[in-house]
């Protein structure tokens, strides 16, 4: 599925150093304002240990991950809704991604400069809300106004539109988020054509120095940003310090891991965030071959599951063999899991759920 997160931020934040931390792509990353012009693109593989345990059982001649694509975005400066900086640029790069991963500076540094002149996260926060706020009332106004000249003629979407636009021109004013906001099914289909910037989904990334990664959301850069976008996730990490660990070979990072304190990178967490932002969920195929992971979104029947791997298995699909991840791996085979009646067979109206192992029939 091709969905994107835009990490979006003020300049010299971290986003491009997180950026080459997430994808290696080797995005440049310099400490001077507006040194990303043109997005860069990094397909990202999303960790999951479930699928390493299904490998470690069968064996696999290969392993396909399921991805997310990260999209990193030139910095936004206040006055960038009426074209300032790379306002215009920047604005409409984030209309094109799914979702948004915000990375805010957590971190005091003399030899990074800031934009302002000062460490306030929730001072950041607010100038990039305020411009994409001010970005979307400008598309809401030019609707309206096309609404004002259509409802005349008693079209009924028109007159909705005159009344949703001024509506929620209103609500952006006050400081709200689209995506805070509550809409009938008829009014989301109008909004959905003008793609309001403050209607995607978000997330939060703490960009933090070393030392403060031991106190994690406690720390107190950190706390303000959490009391500044509740009830909105925030992932803590360091930029510099994953920027480092990706670039050891895989055998040398878990000793590195273990000598800095931490489990994993914390660029698993960010992944996986931004994975369940947009609401999706991972299904398994398993087998000699080749085991892999799929994604599709929370709530898809079996049939359009079968669909992500070939169109034609969607259009004949018979049925699905299901077995939960858990127990493949516990009782070792597929053929074990079917004497064992943990091998289920499910219909059209399946609902598929997160961590199936999945096998379709269908016609050709």
């Amino acid at each position: 599925m091709a969905l994107s997160v835009g990490i979006v931020g003020l300049p010299n934040v971290g986003k491009s150093t997180l950026f080459n931390a997430l994808s290696d792509a080797g995005a440049e990353a310099a400490n001077y304002a507006f040194c990303t012009i043109e997005p860069n693109h990094g397909i990202v593989p999303v960790p999951d240990e479930r699928l390493d345990r299904l490998v470690e059982v069968i064996t696999p001649k290969s392993t396909v991950r399921t991805t997310v694509e990260f999209v990193d975005i030139a910095g936004l400066v206040a006055g960038a809704s009426k074209g300032e900086g790379l306002g215009n640029q920047f604005l409409a790069h984030i209309r094109s991604v799914d979702a948004i991963a915000h990375v805010v500076r957590c971190f005091e540094d003399d030899n990074i400069q800031h934009v302002a002149n000062r460490v306030d996260p929730s001072a950041d926060l607010e100038t990039i809300d305020t411009e994409l706020i001010l970005r979307d009332i400008q598309s809401l106004e030019k609707r309206h106004a096309r609404a004002v000249k259509q409802a005349k003629s008693g079209d009924k979407t028109e007159k909705l539109a005159l009344e949703l636009c001024a509506r929620v021109i209103d609500e952006l004013n006050e400081g709200k988020a689209a995506r805070d906001l509550e809409f009938s099914d008829d009014e989301a289909g109008i909004l959905r054509e003008l793609d309001l910037l403050t209607s995607k989904p978000v997330f939060y990334i703490a960009n933090v120095s070393e030392e403060q990664l031991a106190a994690g959301l406690e720390d107190p850069l950190v706390q303000r940003l959490v009391e500044a976008v509740a009830p909105a996730q925030v992932v803590v990490i360091s930029a510099r310090l994953e920027a480092e660990i990706a670039a050891l070979e895989p055998e040398e990072q878990g000793e590195f891991l273990a000598e800095v304190g931490l489990e994993q990178p914390g660029l698993h967490a960010v992944i996986r965030t931004a994975y369940r932002l947009l609401d999706l969920i991972t299904y398994f195929t398993a087998g000699e071959k080749e085991c892999r992971a799929w994604t599709v979104r929370r709530g898809s029947k079996a049939p359009a599951a079968a669909g992500v791997i070939h169109s034609d298995f969607e259009r004949g699909f018979i049925k699905a063999e299901v077995i939960d991840w858990g127990t493949l791996v516990e009782l070792g085979s597929e053929a074990a899991a079917k004497a064992a009646g943990k091998l289920r067979i499910e219909g059209k109206e399946y609902v598929v759920q997160d961590g199936d192992v999945m096998h379709f029939r269908f016609n050709v």
